[in-house]
Parts: structure tokens; C-alpha cells; sequence
């Protein structure tokens, strides 16, 4: 049954000359004052999701992009600052890149956090998939056997970290502790202080690719999926490898169970009209990420997307067809309801709804948007 709704911010700033014939994506460069505003956009919505009844604010951690579109480097740094200036909604880490982070540094930064927010931090891991940033880092991401073995190793270490009071790792990439004279004794094991209070620390991971190797990781480790905006039958395949991965380790679950649904969507009075408006920022949004093969075109698709000067004649994917797949939901409050509602019915162990921003959609356009879902939407739920 729906009944946790939430919205997440990638952290973007852009929010003019959008679309196909705006400004392309490598061309943007903006002012590190503009680009320092993504903390005043995430304490507004922060409050306006407060004030509208949501339980959760998910956010994404990225680096290195004047271009504007994802600006915050430290999501548990974030967190805690915004937790410190709201009263009760909780801050979703999604995700902290774990391949750019020593994890025992994660682990204690989301321990304190946890701590001085009141457990109103969700921790979150992700692989990565900017090589601007990850291998900046020093870390694999070409690599996708190394950035896996890495990230799952690292995993280990925070898992281990967060519930044993004291630990050792003897791993390929890390030898926790150090084999070195410590006050007259060797060290052999290790103990993170503080560690949360909040136990057992739940985890959240993003489940994108459907890949049996990674799906079989969280299941095995216990880490929930967040599934983002991914059509039938997609969806449907990888819920129920999830659920079947956690059959395997004796977590008996309901389809959808430990799992959360990602929607982009746009209200308007009617699908017309919603597309209308929508088309900007989903246009935008594939600026963005067909060059990063966040999509799945061709190479003449993604660079006609790239340089408008080699679109003509060339097709391209349309919030249209987005719709029609499920990717996206447009029309009016009752179209969106009829379609959460199906879903809820598909999946009946899904309690977490979460509803992204896009690339390029302003401030109050989102903020509109979301008062609009809260008002006219979820009260079609009894679990809200």
C-alpha cells in the first residue's frame, strides 16, 4: 500500500533557455554565486515539502559541474543542515557515490549524522556514472567489473563498521586495521566511534540496470532498491529478481517489498495540456543524459541532441512516447491517480513513492507541481 510520498532534487540550478533550441548542455557555465543558490533551492523545497505533508527529501551527490545541473557535493553534510532547519521531514542520501569515498570517512560522517539529526538521515550508495567525476577521484568507472568489486567491497566494510562493535576487513583494496604498533599492543581490530543509533542502519541503492550480479549483492547484504521512472516490463522484471534474490537469503517479501517506485510526472488539467508544459524540461533532461548513455539512442541521436546544427532529419525520443511507455505521467490529478493506483495494485509491497525534479524545471514550476500532487492526489491514498 502507498503510504510514504516523497520528492527528490538532483541540485540543478538551470532553469532557463531549456529544450532542444536552448542553450546546449556543454555550452552552460554559470557564476559560482548562481551555482552556490542550490542550497537555497533545497531548504525551500525542504520546507515546502514539509509544508504539503511529505515524509522524505531525496537528493544526489555530484561534482565538478559548472554546467548546473547537479551541484551538491556532500549530501550528508546537506542533510544535516537542513534537518537542523526544518522539524520532522527525513533527508534520503541518493546516492552517496561510495567508489569516491574512503568508506570508513562515510561511515563515520553518516554516524554523526545520524546522531545529531535524530535519525532524519537515509543512507545510500551508489557506483557512479559521471567519469568526470569518479575517476577524478582516483576510482573505476570504465571499468564496470572494477567499480562493482570496489563498491561491493566497500559496502562490506560500512556494513561491518555500522553494527559490529568491533571489527576487522581483510579485503583486496582494504586491510582494516592497519597492521602497526598502537600504546604498546597490535592493532587487529577496529571500531568505528560513534556508530549510529539507529539500528539496524537501513541502506538504499539504486536498482537501474536489472544486472543478476548486482541485484544478488543487495539482496544478500539487505540493501532496499530505488526504481526510478522505468516503463513495464522492465519494472515488473526487476522487482520480481529482487524479490526472488531475497528469497534466496530467507527474506521471504512481498512484490515491491523493500522497494520504492520513482515517478517523473506533470499535472495539468489534461494530458495535452500537461505534455504542453512538461516538454521543456523532459527535452532538457535528455540534454543531459544522452551523452552520458543514460539513454539508450544511437550515436547520430546523441549528437543531434548534443548540436542542434546536426538535428534535421534525425529522430528522436518525445515526451509523447515517454507517456504512452509509462516513463512518465501526464494529465490531470484523477489520470495520475488511476495510474498510481494500478501500480499499487501490481505491486503490493511498495509503500514508498518518490517524485523526482527534472533537469531544468524552476523552482516554483516544482514546488507548484508538488502542491498540486499533495493536494489532489494523495488523499486517493488511505496509507498516506
Amino acid at each position: 500500500m502507498f503510504n510514504s510520498f516523497s520528492a527528490s532534487y538532483a541540485g540543478h540550478v538551470v532553469d532557463d533557455n531549456l529544450g532542444l533550441e536552448g542553450t546546449p548542455a556543454n555550452d552552460r557555465w554559470y557564476s559560482n554565486e548562481q551555482l552556490a543558490e542550490v542550497f537555497d533551492w533545497a531548504l525551500d523545497i525542504s520546507r515546502h515539502l514539509e509544508d504539503n505533508g511529505y515524509d522524505e527529501f531525496w537528493m544526489a551527490e555530484h561534482h565538478f559541474q559548472p554546467e548546473g545541473y547537479e551541484c551538491i557535493p556532500n549530501l550528508i553534510m546537506l542533510g544535516l543542515y537542513l534537518a537542523c532547519n526544518t522539524q520532522r521531514l527525513k533527508y534520503g542520501c541518493g546516492f552517496n557515490i561510495t567508489p569516491m569515498w574512503h568508506p570508513l570517512r562515510l561511515a563515520e560522517d553518516f554516524a554523526m549524522a545520524d546522531i545529531l539529526s535524530g535519525g532524519r538521515i537515509i543512507f545510500g550508495v551508489g557506483r557512479g556514472y559521471h567519469s568526470r567525476e569518479v575517476e577524478t577521484f582516483g576510482s573505476p568507472m570504465f571499468d564496470g567489473d572494477a567499480n562493482r568489486e570496489l563498491f561491493e567491497e566497500q559496502v562490506e566494510v560500512m556494513v561491518k563498521a555500522f553494527n559490529e562493535e568491533a571489527f576487522s576487513h581483510d579485503g583486496k583494496h582494504y586491510q582494516i586495521p592497519a597492521k602497526v604498533p598502537y600504546r604498546g599492543y597490535t592493532l587487529e581490530k577496529l571500531s568505528l566511534v560513534p556508530r549510529p543509533l539507529r539500528q539496524p542502519v537501513d541502506i538504499w541503492q539504486p536498482l537501474v540496470s536489472g544486472n543478476p550480479k548486482g541485484v544478488d549483492f543487495m539482496a544478500r547484504v539487505g540493501i532496499k532498491a530505488m526504481v526510478a521512472n522505468t516503463p513495464e516490463p522492465a519494472r515488473h522484471e526487476r522487482l520480481t529478481m529482487y524479490q526472488e534474490a531475497a528469497g534466496r537469503y530467507g527474506r521471504e517479501l512481498e512484490l515491491g517489498e523493500d522497494i520504492a517506485l520513482g515517478y517523473r510526472f506533470f499535472i495539468g488539467d489534461n494530458r495535452e495540456q500537461a505534455i504542453k508544459e512538461a516538454k521543456p524540461y523532459f527535452e532538457e533532461a535528455m540534454k543531459f543524459a544522452a551523452p552520458l548513455g543514460l539513454m539508450r539512442l544511437e550515436e547520430n541521436q546523441i549528437e543531434a541532441v548534443a548540436n542542434p546544427g546536426l538535428r534535421r532529419g534525425v529522430q528522436l525520443p518525445t515526451l509523447e512516447e515517454a507517456v504512452e511507455s509509462g516513463a512518465w505521467l501526464c494529465g490531470s490529478a484523477d489520470d495520475i491517480v488511476n495510474a498510481l493506483k494500478e501500480d499499487e495494485a501490481r505491486y503490493p509491497g511498495v509503500e514508498r513513492i518518490n517524485l523526482g525534479s527534472v533537469m531544468g524545471m524552476p523552482r516554483e514550476v516544482f514546488k507548484d507541481q508538488l502542491s498540486r500532487f499533495a493536494q489532489d492526489v494523495m488523499p486517493a491514498f488511505n496509507g498516506s
